[in-house]
């Protein structure tokens, strides 16, 4: 990569880059740690294979607040019962429930079929390289845009998700607290390898994910970050529990359902009206049917 005429951080954007740069590392010096990190120790995961763009996308729902290593399970019995937008669009919510038990937040398994049908309905198949058009689609923010574009089409666009946070906090930020994502925007700016932003985004996750097992999570620097509350006894565990017995259930009442999962019903009731409004669930007379 080269960075011929990038200035020492700091020199520029007075407003928004770190006055005192970490260590001291130009730019260049910083580009050249992360790649010289990432040609030693690059990660081969099965999405890095691969340029297919339903592909990669179907990776960035899966890794959205999911450790890798569950992913690398769910993701190739998935792609092997739905290996096309068109096949995952198509197919019953119940079956791609089915395939998705396991990742947890099955929001994303419907947004992904939601907006696999508009792929096809829209884009006959092909999945948009505009980043405002990837951003209407159900469940895709800046990050999730900017990795499909970096990933399946080469396409550069600066985006921030936790590891490429973590590397920038580590390296430009230390000692500070409440550090802003736009204070960190411009540097991804401007070291971003536009000639080769796969790599270099690949090179920027892998050095994060060492960040997180050899320091204190430098996240916890972030103005964003914020400790996820716990999952046992939570209103996001009954949801998975509900959706669950669903799958072998397809049609119960409300009664049925908490005994199936040892709640009481008076419990579940705004539980269930959220689901139907998501368009997970549906009323059928006094049951519920999967949508």
């Amino acid at each position: 990569m080269t960075a011929t005429g990038l200035s020492p951080v700091g020199a520029t954007q007075e407003n928004h880059m770190p006055s005192t740069p970490g260590d001291g590392l130009s730019l260049q010096a910083f580009q050249d740690r992360i790649y010289a990190y990432y040609h030693a120790h690059a990660r081969m995961f099965p999405w890095r294979q691969t340029l297919d763009p339903y592909h990669i996308l179907v990776s960035e729902f899966m890794l959205q607040q999911t450790q890798v290593q569950r992913v690398l399970i769910k993701y190739p019995p998935f792609l092997e019962a739905f290996p096309t937008f068109e096949s995952v669009a198509r197919a019953g919510l119940k079956e791609v429930l089915a395939r998705w038990q396991g990742l947890g937040y099955n929001r994303r398994a419907l947004a992904l079929k939601t907006a696999s049908e508009i792929v096809v309905q829209t884009y006959a198949g092909l999945l948009p390289r505009d980043p405002e058009e990837l951003m209407r689609l159900p469940g895709i923010g800046r990050s999730t845009a900017g990795a499909v574009l970096a990933f399946a089409f080469r396409i550069p666009m600066a985006f921030i998700e936790t590891n490429i946070r973590r590397v920038f906090i580590h390296c430009f930020f230390a000692g500070q607290d409440q550090v802003a994502d736009a204070r960190i925007m411009p540097l991804v700016e401007a070291t971003l390898d536009r000639a080769n932003p796969r790599d270099w985004y690949y090179a920027l996750m892998d050095y994060g994910a060492m960040l997180k097992e050899r320091f204190v999570n430098p996240n916890r620097q972030s103005a964003h970050y914020g400790r996820q509350a716990p999952f046992e006894g939570s209103r996001r565990q009954v949801r998975g529990r509900i959706l669950k017995a669903m799958l072998d259930h397809p049609r119960v009442s409300l009664s049925e359902l908490a005994a199936l999962i040892q709640a009481a019903p008076e419990d579940l009731a705004a539980i269930l009206q959220a689901l139907e409004r998501e368009g997970f669930l549906r009323r059928r007379g006094r049951s519920y049917v999967l949508a």
